[in-house]
């Protein structure tokens, strides 16, 4: 599955088979939650939650190429990623594009 951020794929010509999405609510565990706010203390990068968010934007694209193969579609275009935190410590991750079919 070919996945794009761009609206067009040079030199293909396809039909657009419809919106897809793939999304997930992820949080991390009290352990890695209570070292985060330590963190907080001296600055820094939480690798925790960087490790957090990188795992759910995988699991959202998943779910997006999920639905895209569903509809027999060759490629997923203008591909975005969004988030927003639901809960302290947890995090909404969407993945969405357009999914396409090539043509001949």
């Amino acid at each position: 599955m070919m996945l794009v951020s761009i609206d067009s794929i040079p030199g293909k010509n396809f039909e657009a088979l419809g919106l897809v999405k793939g999304t997930i609510v992820q949080s991390k565990n009290f352990g890695r939650d209570f070292m985060a706010s330590l963190k907080t203390l001296v600055g820094g990068e939480i690798a925790g939650y960087t490790e957090m968010l990188n795992e759910a934007r995988q699991i959202a694209t998943k779910r997006m190429v999920d639905e895209a193969e569903a509809l027999g579609a060759d490629a997923v275009v203008g591909v975005r990623y969004g988030s927003s935190a639901v809960m302290q410590g947890a995090a909404e991750v969407v993945a969405y594009g357009t999914a396409v079919k090539f043509k001949a």
